[in-house]
């Protein structure tokens, strides 16, 4: 027979109701306190992955110019001969498609090579053979590892233009804060401030490194950029071999309503068909090509690789006009930005 001594021993050895809350409190306290840390390792993590991603694009990029006549960048864009203002049907292959053998793409590279090289005597000023092929089009769906930053979260959706199925990437080519028009072939141009606004690379071509040197130093000026997957299959920002402004270059910002990274307007960029969405960073004019913002997942601002192959971090917070001149190779300014 039982005691009354030995039942109330019974019953002290569970928790009451109100210890069971406090645990349960002190446990959601703790997450609440280890998810933000979690976060931020994760963000450490995917910045320096980001980081690396980058100096082997730069490195890649600088790659192309050994092998080129002048020690030239590639071109932002290929545009072939007697193609005014070009759209998604007739562009040629990009920066990022020219780069492949220098970023440990080479078999990739060769299996269009012909096409490549068709389309390269295509774009060419002076009279020359070659045609407009498109055949190198058939690499658009392959996932290139380096060309995709960590945080990117619509990643693994398709572009859907043009055929569909064209794969995503973070990284584009410094096109300049001009026009890209503006500045097909090398051609000089002056845009916001009153200042040159051409960029490293661009359409039809890519500065000697020897003369950008000479103008504001490969040290000061950005090579490449950081952009974001657009948020809907037909929004071709981030894609990395379409060579459209958003798709693959940034061009045309620090300027009007595309003012510095991540802005929050609305209208910023304006590429064909794109959504857009300032609500989270990603505003749009879906009316028309050529203007293109630097933007990224991470927080505070943006991964870019300055000429030197330097990756540095800029904040959104950026004056409008330094973020100007960073982005001009041949503005004549000083930059003055404490990274």
């Amino acid at each position: 027979m039982l005691s009354i001594g030995s039942v109330r021993r019974r019953r002290q050895i569970g928790f009451t109701l109100i210890e069971l809350l406090v645990v349960i409190a002190i446990i959601a306290i703790l997450i609440g306190l280890l998810v933000p840390a979690v976060q931020k390792v994760r963000e450490a993590a995917a910045r320096s992955k980001c980081s690396n991603n980058m100096k082997q694009l730069g490195t890649g990029c600088h790659g192309y110019a050994d092998k080129t006549n002048n020690n030239k960048l590639p071109p932002a864009v290929l545009v072939g001969r007697g193609i005014g203002s070009y759209d998604d049907t007739n562009m040629g292959p990009n920066w990022a498609v020219l780069i492949l053998p220098h970023v440990e793409q080479e078999p990739l590279y060769k299996q269009y090579q012909i096409s490549i090289q068709n389309y390269q005597n295509f774009a060419k000023i002076n009279g020359s053979t070659g045609s407009n092929d498109q055949g190198w089009r058939g690499m658009r769906g392959q996932n290139i590892p380096v060309y995709i930053c960590p945080s990117e979260s619509n990643g693994d959706t398709l572009g859907g233009r043009q055929g569909g199925g064209w794969a995503r990437g973070n990284y584009a080519a410094n096109a300049g804060p001009a026009d890209p028009n503006a500045t097909r072939n090398g051609a000089g141009s002056s845009s916001n401030y009153g200042l040159p606004g051409n960029g490293p690379m661009g359409i039809n071509y890519g500065i000697g490194l020897q003369q950008w040197t000479n103008q504001s130093g490969t040290s000061n000026c950005i090579m490449i950029n950081h952009i974001r997957v657009g948020p809907s299959a037909d929004d071709m920002r981030g894609t990395w071999a379409f060579g459209q402004a958003g798709g693959s270059y940034t061009s045309l910002h620090a300027a009007g309503d595309c003012y510095t990274p991540n802005d929050t307007g609305c209208c910023s960029d304006d590429v064909s068909g794109c959504n857009d969405r300032p609500d989270i960073q990603m505003g749009c004019w879906s009316g028309g090509y050529g203007q293109a913002q630097a933007r990224s997942e991470h927080s505070g601002g943006v991964m870019t690789c300055f000429g030197d192959v330097s990756v540095k971090f800029i904040s959104n917070s950026i004056d409008e006009r330094t973020w100007y001149i960073m982005n001009s190779r041949n503005s004549g300014q000083t930059m003055q930005y404490n990274f």
